[in-house]
């Protein structure tokens, strides 16, 4: 079995062994599912490879599940992404820091036959007709695939990690992304029911500050939480809606627009959206505009400013002609305050919160 001893041989196991071990499995009629091998395993394994070192066992089971040979990287706690360049280019970020790994593909077509194995069973597809895929894994982490032609040469795999290490504002302090003082503002800007926006550029620590200032709400209240991937662990009464793309016939697709507007019919106290990067933006500020008081979302932008006036852009972006005057002052009403994250040397830090309109 190419693949198989191909796979293994990026997580260091001999591929002799890995390789007669994983074809005996797939030979054999364990179903494909890690639990399951790994049981198979244990009995085989004295007989087939009775010196093999538990790591090159652990390569068995990649090989034939999940991300094949990034799965070990996967279980690294220190990992945040995993950047899939080419069969033999995979990178990944640890406490801020790019570094190459050793890890290695057969093959391109092993890049996308691990692509392929997780996203099955959510029902996406990747191939010509549709090159590129977006997923939420079993643990909350996201994949985005592109394979040619929209790549060149090779597949490209960018998996951004759930993490969980960061629970509540003390913890941001802790890790220095916030001062005791500005996690003093956030929280009184949460218990006064304030509209908040949090800005920044990519891996910034958006989606991480906003789940800590989404758990800030009382659990009394009803929070309407809209996300393109579910990623905010919120407590109490939360309602939970998440966009989807189209399936494999190309229907079925549920945008954040719609569910920004669904979520307005759900007598929400709050609404929360994971982040905001297209039309959604208006009914986000039509919403916010109407009573429902202390919502939060999240927007790529490198200052408070550019924060205002990208939100401004997507409100103005879809098929509604809505006079751009009209969407600004609705914004000015809208939002009370923009927090903004940057990334510097690996750390992430709030470097502005500013107050919209007046105090």
């Amino acid at each position: 079995m190419g693949m198989g001893a191909g796979l293994a041989a990026g997580v260091g196991g001999p591929v002799g062994v890995i390789d007669r071990l994983a074809e005996r499995l797939v030979a054999s009629p364990v179903p494909l599912e890690r639990e399951a091998l790994e049981r198979a395993l244990r009995r085989l394994a004295p007989v087939e490879a009775p010196l093999a070192a538990p790591a090159t066992l652990t390569g068995v089971v990649d090989s034939l599940v999940g991300l094949g040979p990034i799965e070990v990287l996967l279980r690294d706690r220190d990992v945040t992404d995993v950047l899939v360049n080419g069969p033999e280019d995979v990178w990944v970020e640890r406490k801020g820091k790019l570094e190459r790994t050793s890890v290695t593909f057969p093959g391109p077509e092993a890049i996308r036959a691990a692509v392929e194995r997780v996203i099955a069973p959510l029902g996406l597809r990747l191939d010509r007709a549709s090159p590129m895929v977006e997923a939420r894994l079993a643990d909350g982490s996201r994949l985005h695939a592109v394979i040619p032609p929209a790549a060149v040469p090779h597949p490209v795999v960018a998996i951004r990690r759930f993490t969980a290490a960061v629970r509540d504002l003390d913890d941001l302090v802790r890790v220095g992304t916030v001062t005791a003082g500005e996690a003093e503002v956030l929280a009184t800007a949460v218990a006064e029911r304030r509209n908040l926006v949090v800005s920044g550029g990519t891996g910034a620590g958006k989606t991480t500050l906003l789940n800590v200032l989404s758990g800030l709400i009382p659990p009394t209240e009803r929070v309407v939480v809209v996300e393109d991937a579910s990623e905010l662990a919120l407590r109490g009464h939360v309602v939970r809606l998440e966009a989807s793309p189209p399936n494999a016939e190309g229907v079925g697709e549920v945008t954040l627009a719609e569910l920004v507007r669904s979520a307005l019919r759900l007598r929400p106290d709050r609404i929360v959206v994971g982040e905001v990067r297209g039309p959604e933006a208006l009914d986000l500020v039509a919403a916010l505009n109407t009573g429902h008081d202390g919502s939060m979302s999240t927007v790529h932008a490198n200052s408070p400013e550019e924060a205002l006036w990208r939100l401004e852009t997507l409100a103005l972006s879809g098929r509604r002609r809505v006079p751009a005057e009209a969407v600004r002052r609705q914004l000015e009403a809208a939002i009370d305050v923009v927090v903004q994250l940057r990334r510097e040397d690996g750390h992430r830090r709030v470097v502005a919160i500013h107050r919209v309109g007046p105090s």
